[in-house]
This record gives structure tokens, C-alpha cells and sequence, in this order.
């Protein structure tokens, strides 16, 4: 095949061509294909792109192409500098190269197209790259991708924290709830720390919110309440139904298996009941866990209660009115109050002073699944890449797993 004809079939290296070709066998084959300057095209500078007739200096480079077949592929590049008179001695422009860039664009482009779906470290397995050079690749695409976020016309916003690693190492992520569009990423769950997104926001930003979605953290509430007076807050029932398992449906749990010491068979049947009890019943599809959970709860009358009122509870969230979910409170801590099982009792206490925040829910619609959606999206993107050490890139990941809806 002519040299010509082997630049075009190989995908064209403009302003070079084919001089020879030579592979070497091995574990990993390899292929190093020598090009040569082409006799015709201007040369540009890449500081002014402007065009130059001199030529400073020939520095002969290797750099990595995408692989051909089964062997990886080198380019050896006889790189020029242009003379300019504007900038001086700088490297010519060329379309399938960055300067200083020891890969060329669509190998780069390639390596980014599979870190949307793959580890870092499979990405860099399979081209033979180093991963901090992959991880450079993905993260200045996701920079250059990325735009700023556009924050006019945001009226509603949902908070959630997540888990950045262990050692109770927290970030927040604030996102348009309607449009799944992530809108901020930062460190920590403080006041101090959310504060930079609500300053990007500005004042007349600020003003136009209407509602914002969030789980019981005092401090999502005090700084939401101190930029956006006006807007209402509305707690997530996940949260709060989360809660309830842990504080309540746990916590009466042990005390019955605790109480039924010397009986050690019922005992053993309430300590392995966690799971069942913190499920919902509609979610256990085998037909003797529904068996097991009928006769738990027709055994203990203290589970039967505590179960059935986390599922009233729930109901707070779905009354079509302010007003019917105002009376459905009353009626469930009347219930919770009157019960006699203090962890109930405690918990509906420390639930009270969150009750508009519970009501707000019957005017904005906002759809508790997404917090969650987004958070289990984002524990999905963290083990894929077996945590990560880069919080910014962490951070671009995110955004870039959630560009927002039409």
C-alpha cells in the first residue's frame, strides 16, 4: 500500500505522511509509524495563529496514538517551531495534536468517551496508560465540557448530603429537583460550607425560591432561611421515615428481645426481624417472608403499633391539602404520644418542631425519590472508581452524571 494511502486509510495526520512502518512482537505488540513532513500547507502558530514562513527549530517526539489492532501504536513526530514575529519561537498548530501533548486529540477523546462508563483504572488497563494520565484526560475534558451553571430561573432546589469517604467526611449537593440538574457540589454539611452556592445565587436568585426539599439538618435550614426568607422548606420523607426505623423500630426491637430473655426461641425470632420490619410490606415479594411478618407483629402488640404508625406516618406526605395534612399530624401524634413506648413517645416530640416543614410537602410536590436517586447515583460513580482522591474531579463526575432534563 503507497504511503499516501496508508495516512488516509490510518485516519490522516494533516501536514505529515506515512515514511515507514515497523512492529514489534511481545506481550504487548507494538506499533511505531515514522511520519514525515508533507511538501505542501502553511505552517500556523499555536500562541496567534498566525501564519509563518520560518521554521526556529525540528524536535522529533513520540507520542501515542489510538491503538491499531492489538498493538498499541507511537507516532514518531518530527514537531516544529515556527519562527513568529509576534510571539517568537513557539510550536506550530496542528488540528490532531495539542501542544506539548504526548497524545494525540482522539486517543484522548476516546479515553474520555469510556470514563463516562468505566473506572479510571480499567480505562488506563486497556490503552496501556498510566491512571493519573487518564484521570488528567478525563478531568480537563469535563472542565472544558462542563459550562458554568445557569442559575436564572431556578424557583426550586432540593439538598442532600452524601458520604465523601470514612471518617465521617461529608459533601452537599444542591440540584434542581424538577430537571435532575446538579447545580452545586461542595465540601462539608455546614452552614458555612453551602453558603458560596447561595452567593452565587445572588440576591435576586435568592428571592425567586420558592421551596427547598432537604432532610432534618438544622443547618441546611438556618442557611436557607437566612438568604431565601420566603421559601418554604420542606423535609424529605425518606429522611424522616429513615429515622424513624433507626430510633424507633430498632430501638423497640432490641427492648422486646431484651424483655424476652428467658424465652430464647422468640427471642432469636424478634433479634433477626430487623430487616423485615424496617421493610416496606408491599417490598417483600416471597411469600413466607409476608407469613413470618403477619405473625411477628400479631405476637407482639408493642412491634404491631410501632410498625403500623411508621406506615401512617408516612401518609403526612400524600394528603392532597395544608389543611388534611395539619389534621393527619394531629391525629398521628396523638397516636405516637398516647402509646406508652417511650422511643415513640421521644420520637414524636423531636419530630414536632419540623411540622410545617412535613405540611409544606401537601403544597409543593416535590418527589423524595430524586434526593435519593441522586445520592444512590452517586454512590454508584464513587465505588465504581473505588473512592476517590481528587474531590474536584469527584465533584465534575457528579455534575457531569447529571446534566439536568428539558
Amino acid at each position: 500500500m503507497p504511503c499516501d494511502d496508508a495516512t488516509r486509510w490510518l485516519g490522516g495526520w494533516e501536514g505529515y505522511r506515512v515514511e515507514t512502518i515497523q512492529r514489534r512482537e511481545g506481550p504487548r505488540p507494538e506499533v511505531r509509524i515514522f511520519l514525515g513532513r508533507a511538501p505542501s500547507g502553511p505552517m500556523v502558530c499555536s500562541g496567534c495563529d498566525a501564519r509563518c514562513d520560518r521554521v526556529h527549530d525540528i524536535d522529533v517526539r513520540l507520542i501515542r496514538d489510538l491503538p491499531l489492532l492489538d498493538a498499541a501504536t507511537w507516532l514518531s513526530v518530527p514537531r516544529r517551531r515556527v519562527a513568529c514575529p509576534t510571539c517568537g519561537p513557539r510550536l506550530e498548530r496542528l488540528e490532531w495534536l495539542d501542544p506539548h501533548a504526548r497524545l494525540t486529540r482522539r486517543l484522548a477523546q476516546s479515553v474520555a468517551r469510556l470514563c463516562r462508563v468505566l473506572p479510571v483504572k480499567q480505562v488506563a488497563a486497556l490503552f496501556g496508560l498510566h491512571w493519573d494520565t487518564v484521570k488528567a484526560i478525563d478531568k480537563r475534558v469535563l472542565l472544558e465540557q462542563l459550562e458554568p451553571v445557569d442559575l436564572s430561573g431556578v424557583t426550586v432546589l432540593a439538598m442532600d448530603e452524601f458520604a465523601l469517604r470514612r471518617g465521617h467526611r461529608y459533601a452537599t449537593v444542591i440540584l434542581e429537583p424538577h430537571t435532575r440538574r446538579v447545580l452545586w457540589v461542595g465540601h462539608d454539611r455546614s452552614r458555612a460550607s453551602i453558603r458560596p452556592f447561595f452567593e452565587a445565587l445572588g440576591e435576586a436568585g435568592c428571592r425567586a425560591i420558592k421551596a427547598v426539599a432537604m432532610d432534618m439538618n438544622a443547618a441546611y435550614a438556618l442557611e436557607v432561611k437566612a438568604h431565601c426568607p420566603q421559601a418554604e422548606i420542606v423535609y424529605d420523607l425518606f429522611h424522616v421515615v429513615a429515622k424513624y426505623g433507626h430510633d424507633v423500630i430498632d430501638r423497640v426491637r432490641v427492648d422486646e428481645a431484651n424483655r424476652l430473655r428467658e424465652d430464647k426461641r422468640a427471642r432469636k425470632v424478634i433479634k433477626t426481624a430487623r430487616w423485615l420490619l424496617l421493610r416496606n410490606q408491599s417490598s417483600l415479594k416471597r411469600p413466607e417472608d409476608q407469613v413470618r411478618l403477619q405473625e411477628l407483629l400479631e405476637a407482639n402488640q408493642t412491634l404491631m403499633t410501632v410498625y403500623i404508625l411508621k406506615d401512617e406516618l408516612k401518609q403526612l406526605w400524600r394528603q392532597p391539602s395544608t389543611e388534611m395534612a395539619s389534621q393527619a399530624w394531629q391525629d398521628w401524634f396523638a397516636k405516637a404520644t398516647t402509646s406508652g413506648i417511650a422511643p415513640l413517645v421521644r420520637f414524636a416530640r423531636k419530630l414536632e418542631p419540623y411540622l410545617n416543614g412535613i405540611i409544606s410537602s401537601a403544597r409543593w410536590r416535590l418527589n423524595t425519590s430524586v434526593l435519593e436517586g441522586v445520592n444512590n447515583r452517586i454512590k454508584v460513580i464513587k465505588r465504581m472508581a473505588y473512592g476517590f482522591r481528587d474531590d474536584a474531579y469527584f465533584f465534575l463526575k457528579i455534575r457531569a452524571a447529571f446534566p439536568g432534563k428539558p
